[in-house]
């Protein structure tokens, strides 16, 4: 916290008290619900969220990575969907930001900085899992115009959200294959149908999507940067401050974790004196500590590498495998020092043990981040 500047420290300061006072005496009856946080939503874009990767001549007031990750893990302290619902809308910002054109910048940035327009990225299909060069949704050229065909899924806040960044081949002969990948972005047009709302585990109250696209058809211009093909390399760039913000949504729940776990070893007595005091229960805690430390240390190590402008991909790889883990673990042992209670759906420790492994599964696998790291482990000829 003490490499933020006194604006940036205001901003993280602001989204704690407001999941304090709005979001924790409210979550658990909306998550039990799986009701869409529509109030809630509002307030975030009121308090600027939506703007934290855009910069001010677009409207947004653009934050350092350090921070954005600290807001989202104090979003999902409160409630991991909240910090889902501004993820992806984020990574297509930046991608915008970074490799989009100024007309594209000028039409999509001022209104996303509001939140008056959301937006989302499509990366999964059906049978493809992680090998996104194997993608199958098509766009080919046909006048001035793509018609785009193909299926998506698992696209978090679809239904909500007016501009997606569709990850689709525009030459599907390509060799490598990487090298015919591009990004569309598409808004709600004919031809593209939000099918169906999957169910899940966790990750309640946000909806997660099946997209088709049918005959849709998109104008030239909705190709980000305007050249074919530079779609797998762009996404691959956004994808580390996705994964960033996957680790930060993680170590958000694990804090949360920790701290129901900490104040009820100090409130809940057995044999005469605060369960803490019990060697086991006191070792849990002292683990839990440990590893949520490390967790936010790697976290924030792979922000700063982004922004430096370095590449991030191993770092952020890094942050995410582990920072989803601890929060699998530090769930787990959560409940384990509730004991009963922590089974029951009157204590939030079992939300957090149900939202802790899309983490570990999303924005590309555990494994897939281990196989990222190697290789750059060795690109890289080590660790520096």
């Amino acid at each position: 916290m003490d490499e933020l500047d006194d604006v940036e420290q205001a901003i993280v300061d602001t989204v704690r008290e407001f999941v304090d006072r709005e979001v924790r005496p409210v979550v658990r009856e909306l998550e039990h619900a799986d009701t869409y946080p529509g109030e809630l939503i509002e307030q975030m874009k009121r308090l600027g969220v939506y703007g934290l990767a855009i910069p001010e001549p677009y409207g947004g007031l653009e934050v350092s990575t350090r921070c954005y990750a600290l807001v989202t893990e104090e979003l999902a302290r409160g409630w991991m969907s909240l910090a889902g619902a501004m993820g992806g809308h984020t990574v297509v910002a930046k991608l915008i930001l970074t490799f989009g054109t100024e007309e594209q910048k000028r039409r999509y940035l001022p209104r996303m900085a509001t939140g008056e327009l959301r937006a989302t990225m499509a990366l999964t299909e059906p049978g493809g899992g992680s090998d996104l060069q194997a993608l199958r949704t098509t766009a080919r050229k046909d006048g001035g115009e793509y018609v785009v065909d193909g299926t998506k899924t698992w696209i978090s806040n679809a239904r909500r959200s007016g501009l997606v960044a569709l990850l689709c081949k525009t030459d599907p002969r390509a060799e490598p294959a990487h090298r015919g990948i591009s990004i569309l972005l598409v808004e709600k047009v004919p031809g593209f149908t939000v099918s169906k709302d999957l169910p899940k585990l966790g990750y309640k109250g946000v909806e997660s999507c099946e997209l088709t696209f049918d005959g849709c058809r998109v104008p030239a211009d909705a190709l980000l940067g305007a050249a074919e093909g530079e779609g797998f390399a762009q996404m691959m760039r956004g994808l580390e401050v996705g994964r960033i913000q996957v680790a930060a949504r993680a170590t958000g729940v694990a804090r949360a974790a920790f701290d129901d776990a900490l104040r009820y070893a100090q409130e809940r007595e057995s044999f005469g004196k605060p369960i803490w005091k019990h060697q086991s229960v006191g070792n849990h805690l002292a683990t839990m500590a440990t590893k949520l430390t490390a967790a936010r240390q790697l976290l924030l190590h792979a922000a700063r590498q982004y922004d430096a402008g370095e590449r991030a991909d191993l770092e952020a790889g890094m942050a995410k495998l582990f920072c989803s883990e601890t929060a699998m673990e530090v769930a787990l042992d959560a409940i384990r020092v509730h004991g009963g209670y922590g089974y029951s759906t009157e204590f939030d420790v079992e939300r957090y043990f149900r939202d802790a492994p899309l983490m570990i599964v999303g924005e590309g696998t555990n494994e897939i981040q281990q196989n990222v790291i190697v290789g750059q482990l060795v690109a890289r000829g080590g660790l520096r």
